[in-house]
């Protein structure tokens, strides 16, 4: 395939316009109308290509640009509050490094088996994490993303919901929620477990139905069968490319991802959840050159078992394509992220996770 498309040049063009330097809440976009019941587009931690992911900015504006779902990550505050952080250590995502009065809460502790050094949200109370700024996470590859650094608060769960619905009532359209559970055994040890705490947000804002625009997901799997108990909404089962459920290795369970999506592993998955959301090398391998396989029988396997699949993540800059759509040897400009798409879209996946929704969402309009 070719890495050279000319629409590369109008899609690079077409973003860097709906970025411009106002924050989300001063943007209006109106998206291409689409049949939101077809195709699913997970605005993944809002619109991460664009603004510090996990910000209100950043779930904004993925609506905004047509996502039918955002996705926060959750963690917990020592006060017990939910709150959207892509892992519990947040160093490398807020400037707390800068807070002198935080200094004596940098420390090392085991996360799923991993010796990690930093600040810890289980170690912050809600006030205490409101006094500090999110910064992109990935600077060397979203350089134009710092520039919001410091402007926005890390986002409670219930603020994320309530600005969900702001936003449905004002776009005209149901936009859903698609919270994770980030390291439920690491919260459990803390005596924080935040299955309790996501039933009662979900419970407390009417949206345990079965009708409620919300899915559920976690890597792990025990907890997902303990929510299959609670929740009335669907779940999703995340797989990795590599390795293994946290829950699965601190218990001595020797079941892989592997085994989990495995025709027999799919069947097993299907009678505690809806939905399956692999990494998207489970679906089409790379080469060790970083050039596409054949596609697995993952999505066929997953149908059969009644599951639906989203894979994550698609993104826009070469670092992160498959070397088929990129566009140069600078791991950060952008590649072909409307025919990474297109490929996978033809193996039958039913959605995506993104963190370029509207990529995503003109990917399925005709080219002029």
């Amino acid at each position: 395939m070719s890495s050279k498309f000319p629409r590369l040049a109008v899609t690079a063009a077409v973003a860097l316009a709906l970025v411009g330097a106002a924050p989300a809440t001063a943007e209006h976009h109106t998206p291409p109308s689409r049949d939101h019941d077809t195709f699913t587009i997970v605005g993944h931690r809002g619109a991460a290509g664009y603004r510090p992911e996990h910000t209100l900015a950043s779930y904004e504006l993925a609506a905004r640009m047509g996502a039918d779902y955002v996705e926060p990550d959750l963690v917990i505050t020592r006060d017990g509050v939910l709150v959207a952080r892509h892992e519990p250590e947040i160093g490398g995502t807020t400037d707390v490094a800068s807070h002198p009065e935080f200094a004596n809460r940098r420390t090392t502790k085991s996360l799923d088996g991993v010796q990690v050094t930093g600040w810890f949200t289980e170690d912050f109370t809600l006030r205490e994490l409101k006094t500090l700024r999110a910064t992109e996470r990935i600077p060397d590859v979203r350089q134009r993303n710092t520039i919001y650094d410091g402007r926005y608060q890390i986002p409670t769960f219930q603020e994320v919901i309530d600005l969900v619905r702001r936003l449905s009532k004002e776009l005209h359209r149901q936009i859903g929620i698609y919270p994770e559970t980030k390291h439920p055994s690491y919260f459990r040890k803390q005596g924080l477990p935040l299955e309790p705490r996501l039933v009662d947000t979900l419970d407390r804002n009417g949206l345990n139905r079965s009708d409620a625009k919300v899915y559920v997901q976690s890597f792990e799997v025990g907890n997902l069968i303990d929510l299959h108990r609670k929740l009335r909404v669907p779940l999703v089962q995340l797989t990795g490319a590599t390795g293994a459920p946290f829950d699965f290795v601190d218990s001595g369970d020797p079941r892989t991802y592997a085994d989990i999506t495995s025709a027999t592993g799919l069947r097993d998955v299907a009678r505690y959840a809806k939905g399956l959301g692999p990494d998207k090398n489970q679906i089409i391998p790379r080469d060790a050159a970083g050039f596409l396989l054949s596609p697995t029988t993952l999505v066929r396997d997953a149908h059969r078992a009644g599951l639906t699949v989203h894979p994550y993540t698609f993104r826009a800059e070469n670092t992160f394509l498959p070397a088929d759509f990129r566009s140069s040897a600078d791991p950060t400009a952008y590649g072909d992220l409307f025919g990474e798409i297109a490929v996978f879209r033809a193996t039958g996946i039913d959605g995506l996770f993104t963190d370029n929704t509207d990529i995503a969402v003109a990917q399925e309009q005709p080219a002029a």
